[in-house]
C-alpha cells in the first residue's frame, strides 16, 4: 500500500478548514491543519508535507508570506493559494495555482492537487520505473552472429 501524500491545509476561517479537511481525508490524504500562517510555516518547517493549501488574507502571517517561505526552502512543493478577494492576488507570487474561493467545485480541486502532486513526483518515479528494465535489458546475453543470421 502507498503511503498517503499529507496535505497542509491553513486558513484562518474554522469552517472553510474543517470542510477542507474533511474533503481531502475522504479521498485518502492525510491533512494537517493550522488557523494562520505562521502555524502552517512551524508544521511545514517540521517536514512530511507534500502539498500545501493557504487563504490569501490569515492574521499574523498571510498566505503569500507562507508561499514566498515555503518555496524558499523547497521550491519543488506545490501551493495553491484561495482567496476570497481576488483583486488581492494581482501581487506577484510564487504559488502553483490561485483559486478564488467559490468560484471551483471540489472536484476541481481535487483533480488540482492531484495532478500537481504527480508533477511534483513525476520525474523521479519514472525514472524509478526505468532503472528495472534499463538492468533487464543489459543482463540479456547477446545472441551470436550466426543465431541472428539464421532466424
Amino acid at each position: 500500500m502507498k503511503p498517503k501524500k499529507t496535505i497542509l491545509c491553513a486558513d484562518d476561517n474554522e469552517q472553510a478548514l474543517s470542510i477542507r479537511k474533511v474533503m481531502l481525508e475522504t479521498r485518502g490524504y492525510r491533512v494537517v491543519t493550522a488557523p494562520n500562517g505562521r502555524e502552517a510555516w512551524k508544521i511545514f518547517q517540521a517536514g512530511g508535507v507534500d502539498l500545501v493549501l493557504t487563504d490569501l488574507v490569515m492574521p499574523e502571517l498571510d498566505g503569500t508570506g507562507l508561499v514566498e517561505h515555503v518555496k524558499q526552502i523547497s521550491p519543488e512543493t506545490p501551493v495553491i493559494l484561495f482567496s476570497g478577494k481576488v483583486r488581492a492576488y494581482e501581487r506577484d507570487t510564487r504559488a502553483d495555482l490561485f483559486l478564488p474561493k467559490g468560484m471551483y467545485s471540489p472536484i476541481e480541486v481535487l483533480e488540482r492537487i492531484r495532478l500537481l502532486l504527480v508533477r511534483k513526483r513525476g520525474p523521479k518515479k519514472a525514472a524509478a520505473r526505468l532503472e528495472p528494465a534499463i538492468a533487464t535489458a543489459t543482463a540479456v546475453p547477446a545472441l551470436p552472429p550466426r543465431a541472428i543470421a539464421s532466424a
